[in-house]
């Protein structure tokens, strides 16, 4: 074995660090692809099919089906809410998503049920400080990965 085939140990770490960064922008990636479909017979939740099953499923409900909503608490002290069907299975209300409001409309106008209380987790300008915080920090991270090479 001659020694420029043996890679030296923060050769290796440098590498996992990189894969994980790639692992982890893929599953990111994954988990903000949701996509909310509202439709003349229901509401729906799906994933692009590059979203393996195993990771994120999807859900759909027919507004007949569809009987209550309920709070809950989340750990942070906001609300979400469930879509509650006659057999009390739940499915949690998308709650980040544009048009949020004309979202609670049709579920109201398809149900009949209350939503003038259901307002969305967080707002729209929260999201966009959150993201520049997080293209500063992932610039950061990549300068000291180049700088430390």
């Amino acid at each position: 074995m001659t020694k420029s085939s043996v890679r030296s140990f923060p050769e290796i770490a440098l590498s996992s660090v990189y894969i994980g960064i790639s692992l982890g922008a893929l599953a990111l990636a994954a988990a903000l692809s949701e996509q909310v479909h509202l439709t003349e017979t229901g509401i729906g939740i799906n994933y692009p099919q590059w979203v393996p099953a195993w990771f994120r499923q999807g859900w759909f409900l027919a507004w007949p089906d569809i009987t209550a909503i309920k709070p809950r608490a989340t750990g942070q002290g906001g609300l979400v809410y469930y879509l509650i069907t006659p057999k009390e299975s739940a499915h949690l209300l998308p709650m980040r998503v544009a048009g949020f409001a004309q979202m609670t409309r049709m579920i109201e106008t398809q149900t009949g049920l209350k939503m003038a209380t259901v307002k969305p987790l967080a707002q729209v300008w929260m999201y966009s400080i959150l993201l520049g915080f997080s293209l500063l920090l992932a610039l950061i991270d990549i300068w000291i990965l180049w700088a430390g090479h």
